[in-house]
């Protein structure tokens, strides 16, 4: 069975920046898609970031409240996906979840929580 293991949240000042890990381990291919999603207090869960593949050519795509600030990144020989977040906001404060489909079937992390305060 797949799992996902996320870490790198924490405690942040606005301005400041994090990066999110999430490990897999179990068998996944490098062209299955990976996500990043986040939930606030109060809020439904919205998607941040998703990379994919289509061969050898991988392309991404972000929610428009985190484009030119989040990057998402992936590192197949770790099997782990990455999100870079600079330039935080308290709007970002969420638990931030990943997420991958293989073979059909799709597997979510436990969370992390990123809080954004002075």
């Amino acid at each position: 069975q797949v799992q996902l293991a996320e870490s790198g949240g924490g405690l942040v000042q606005p301005g400041g920046s994090l990066r999110l890990s999430c490990a897999v381990s179990g068998s996944i291919f490098s062209s299955d898609d990976m996500g990043w999603y986040r939930q606030a207090p109060g809020k439904e869960r919205e998607l941040v970031a998703r990379i994919t593949s289509r061969g050898r050519t991988i392309y991404v795509n972000y929610a428009d409240s985190v484009k030119g600030r989040f990057t998402i990144s992936r590192d197949n020989a770790k099997k782990t996906v990455y999100l870079q977040m600079n330039s935080l906001k308290p709007e970002d404060t969420a638990v931030y979840q990943c997420n991958t489909r293989t073979l059909g079937v799709v597997y979510w992390g436990q969370g992390t929580q990123v809080t954004v305060s002075s």
